[in-house]
């Protein structure tokens, strides 16, 4: 069997079961005037297939790819902090695409492309394995009800796919809310052969300075509620 053909097996069996739900992709007209003014420079595409990030970014450099940056402000806080870095966003919902673009061109953040595009068929198409530095899955869906536990992203196949595309002891970072998926990301990813816990075995990892505070998390914070982090680095 082809690489080709084991990859199109292993993309069909992850992408069997969304680990999202489509909402809306209705725009503001500023959002859309926004997403259009700024296509252009910051919008990468699907059907382009993989990735070259010379020309991508004009430079060779450390790769952070985000999946489901939301409203985008963490991810544009993150690229203007790391100029050293080159940053790619994958968002489903063109709003949240919208405003990531709108805040980056307004902070003159240029190391920073986006996808508005399901995760799972850009890495299968667009992202070169063993090209990518961090991996950054921050406050997922938990899909707090048990019988849809199994529409949680961190399963066993994403991990694989995600040691797949990272270099050898780049790092899968992930961050939560909810504590009993957080238990759950920990149970998948100690059951990884393919990678390290940086904090040590089942143990989860102090919010590292890099990681913007959200607006979210400082509520959540004050209302006496906890984030998890993990770190587990490649093999």
């Amino acid at each position: 069997m082809s690489d080709h053909q084991n990859e199109t097996e292993t993309t069909a069996k992850i992408r069997t079961i969304r680990s999202f739900v489509v909402r809306s992709g209705r725009m503001t007209e500023g959002q859309q005037k926004a997403y259009d003014a700024n296509w252009a420079f910051y919008g990468l595409n699907l059907e382009d297939g993989q990735l070259h990030y010379q020309d991508v970014f004009g430079r060779e450099s450390d790769i952070v790819v985000e999946v489901g940056f939301g409203m985008g402000a963490s991810l544009v806080e993150m690229a203007k902090n790391a100029p050293d870095k080159d940053f790619i966003g994958i968002e489903v919902h063109p709003p949240g695409v919208a405003k990531l673009m709108m805040l980056a061109d307004e902070a003159g953040v240029k190391n920073i492309r986006v996808f508005c595009d399901d995760a799972i068929e850009v890495m299968a198409n667009c992202i070169p394995n063993a090209s990518v530095a961090t991996f950054q899955l921050f406050f997922p869906d938990p899909w707090h009800k048990k019988r849809h536990n199994k529409r949680r992203i961190v399963q066993a196949t994403f991990a694989e796919k995600i040691a797949e595309i990272l270099k050898p002891t780049g790092t899968f970072h992930m961050a939560t809310d909810w504590q009993p998926y957080a238990e759950h990301m920990m149970e998948v990813m100690e059951a990884q052969t393919l990678y390290e816990n940086v904090a040590g075995k089942n143990t989860f990892h102090p919010r590292p300075d890099w990681r913007p505070l959200t607006k979210f998390e400082q509520r959540g914070e004050r209302l006496g509620h906890g984030v998890w982090d993990l770190i587990y680095a490649k093999k």
